[in-house]
């Protein structure tokens, strides 16, 4: 499954989203989005509570920070056990479709940064594809692809845990972060992500494309 999910993830790579995935770094405008859902089943998953905030040259807007609880009507299974988001919580939630409308033009003129992209982009794509919404190319980044390339130089088989949010910000000694809000994750991650590419020694001259063979890039279509 995650296989085909990233062969689709990866099938919009000759889209024109070049400037972004060309530009260095250092100037590339950077969106991290965070999804709480009903389900890790893709296929089943519904959005709970979404969170993004923006971040370019290192640093993070905060002003640009935004949180809202959906309203779902979704079973929610054991979900409530890990982001504590109740039914009666969701039914005062926004509109998934209003959600979607703020988000979208941010979604191509971003580049999106997630913590295991296959499942989230997923998700997206189901989900606005269902509101009719036009196709979009995005470019995007996974800073769970590039923990486990990171990690693949020093370990054949990946340690249990090794690649989880917290684990990972934990290995280039960021703070322990708040874990299982949408906004609190997307903070982390975009963190996490600057942390990264100062590992990597690219931030200041390299660029997207340049990153390729880490997995941790890509371009692709939603919708």
């Amino acid at each position: 499954m995650l296989t085909t999910l990233w062969n689709y993830l990866f099938r919009g790579w000759k889209s024109t989203r070049a400037p972004l995935f060309e530009a260095p770094l250092s100037h590339v405008p950077f969106l991290a989005i965070d999804l709480e859902l009903t389900s890790l089943d893709s296929n089943n998953a519904e959005i709970t509570s979404i969170g993004w905030v923006a971040g370019s040259h290192g640093k993070i807007d905060l002003n640009s920070a935004f949180y809202c609880v959906v309203d779902t009507q979704q079973p929610l299974g054991q979900s409530p056990v890990i982001h504590g988001l109740t039914p009666e919580v969701l039914r005062e939630g926004c509109a998934l479709e209003d959600v979607i409308n703020h988000l979208f033009d941010k979604l191509s003129t971003n580049v999106l940064v997630f913590h295991n992209a296959s499942l989230d982009l997923a998700v997206l794509n189901k989900v606005i594809a269902r509101l009719s919404k036009p196709r979009v190319e995005i470019c995007f980044v996974d800073t769970l692809q590039m923990a486990v390339y990171q990690l693949k130089k020093r370990h054949s088989v990946l340690p249990e845990g090794s690649v989880t949010l917290s684990a990972c910000r934990k290995r280039l000694m960021l703070p322990v972060a708040p874990a299982h809000n949408a906004l609190d994750d997307a903070l982390a991650t975009l963190q996490l992500w600057f942390a990264q590419v100062h590992e990597l020694g690219a931030s200041r001259h390299g660029c997207l494309k340049k990153l390729r063979h880490t997995r941790a890039t890509g371009r692709s279509n939603l919708g």
